[in-house]
């Protein structure tokens, strides 16, 4: 089913300003290799994060990422519970590795607008990844008895 291009228009519209108020109220993004300054009482090394292994997503918090989910609008598209809408496709759980996820985010091909780094940092992509993930997954089709032969 194809949207009118009025309806195109308007959904580009919603997310763009949705995008919008997410980047004017985000807190200021800082360096992913920067430290806090050192205080006198604090000589020990800073610890840093540990590196996800290569094709495993870094250690996303849930609940950050329903927040982040909704108040960017991906619930627009993608529907509420990321199970796919009229304009999105179905994006979790588990469809897709993290690595594939971040970069669509980055440099969609299709009708999705980017998320730059302004507007979400690689955290918030790891928490809404964890939170598309944590969805229930659908029922097997056997299992439902209106589709039961």
């Amino acid at each position: 089913m194809e949207m009118k291009p009025r309806l195109r228009i308007v959904a580009a519209a919603l997310v763009a300003i949705g995008v919008s108020v997410h980047a004017q109220s985000a807190p200021p993004a800082t360096p992913a290799n920067s430290t806090p300054p050192a205080t006198p009482a604090q000589n020990t090394p800073p610890v840093r994060p540990a590196t996800p292994a290569p094709g495993s997503a870094p250690a996303g918090k849930v609940e950050n990422g329903g927040v982040l989910y909704k108040k960017i609008g991906c619930y627009q598209c993608h529907a509420n519970e990321a199970q796919g809408g009229l304009s999105g496709p179905r994006i979790g759980p588990t469809l897709v590795p993290y690595a594939r996820f971040s970069q669509y985010i980055r440099k969609p091909t299709g009708d999705m607008p980017p998320y730059t780094t302004k507007v979400l940092s690689d955290q918030e992509i790891a928490d809404i990844y964890a939170w598309v993930n944590a969805r229930p997954k659908p029922p097997a089709v056997d299992s439902l008895p209106q589709l039961a032969r």
